[in-house]
C-alpha cells in the first residue's frame, strides 16, 4: 500500500474539495488527518519503517483522514454515507485497506476494524471533532489552552457537543489499546503542531485595560 499511480494526500485533498464546500468539514477533515497521520508516524516507528516506505505508510494514515468524510456533504444520510463514498474511491482505484478504514470509522456500516489504520481512524474522529469544541469554547480560541482534564469534564457535560459520540471515543481508544487520557493527549499535542491550519492557534486576548 502506497501512494503509486498517484493516490497522494495532494490527490486526497482535491477529492475532498470537489466534494465540500463547507469549511467546518474541510478543517474537520483536517483535524481528523493531523491526528491519525500522528499515530501513522508513531505506528511507522514502532515497526521501524525508514524513506520512501516509511513516507507511503504514513501518506496512507493521511490520506485516510482527509477523505473519510469526504462524501458526507452531498450524501449525509446513513444509508448514504460513507457507501456513496466507498463506491466512488473503488471507481478511483484508491487502495482496499484506506477504503475498509473509511467504511469501518461508521459503527453502523458493520465493516470490523482490523488494522491499525481501522482503529486509529474510529479513534481520532470523534475525538478530533471534540477537541475542536473543546478549543473554540477557550476564550482564546486556541487548542494550547485545552487539558485533558478538562477534556474528560466536557466530555460528561452531555449538553457540550451534543453531536460528539463518546462512546465511540471511549471504544476507540480501548480498540488502539491505549489509555483514555493518554488517547486525548496524543491527539491534543498533535493538534498543537498544526493549529495554525486547523486554525486553533488561537485569538489574541486583548488585557484588561
Amino acid at each position: 500500500m502506497s501512494n503509486q499511480n498517484g493516490y497522494s494526500r495532494e490527490r486526497a485533498w482535491s477529492l475532498l474539495n470537489e466534494y465540500t464546500q463547507s469549511g467546518s468539514l474541510l478543517k474537520h477533515a483536517l483535524a481528523v488527518e493531523t491526528c491519525v497521520r500522528a499515530y501513522g508516524e508513531r505506528e511507522a516507528d514502532a515497526q521501524g519503517l525508514a524513506g520512501e516506505e516509511r513516507e507511503a505508510f504514513v501518506e496512507s494514515y493521511s490520506v485516510t483522514g482527509v477523505l473519510h468524510d469526504f462524501d458526507y456533504e452531498k450524501y449525509p444520510t446513513p444509508e448514504e454515507h460513507p457507501f456513496i463514498g466507498n463506491k466512488i474511491l473503488t471507481e478511483q482505484g484508491w487502495p482496499e485497506e484506506i477504503r475498509t478504514a473509511i467504511l469501518g470509522h461508521a459503527e453502523y456500516s458493520g465493516v470490523p476494524r482490523e488494522t491499525h489504520l481501522a482503529k486509529t481512524l474510529f479513534a481520532c474522529d470523534e475525538l478530533a471533532g471534540f477537541l475542536t469544541a473543546c478549543s473554540l469554547v477557550k476564550p482564546t480560541k486556541s487548542i494550547h489552552d485545552v487539558e485533558v482534564a478538562g477534556v474528560r469534564k466536557k466530555m460528561k457535560d452531555k449538553a457540550f457537543a451534543k453531536g460528539v459520540n463518546r462512546d465511540d471515543i471511549v471504544k476507540g481508544a480501548d480498540e488502539l489499546g491505549v489509555s483514555l487520557d493518554d488517547h486525548i493527549a496524543f491527539c491534543i499535542a498533535a493538534m498543537w503542531k498544526n493549529a495554525e491550519a486547523l486554525g486553533l492557534s488561537g485569538t489574541s486576548v486583548s488585557a484588561p485595560a
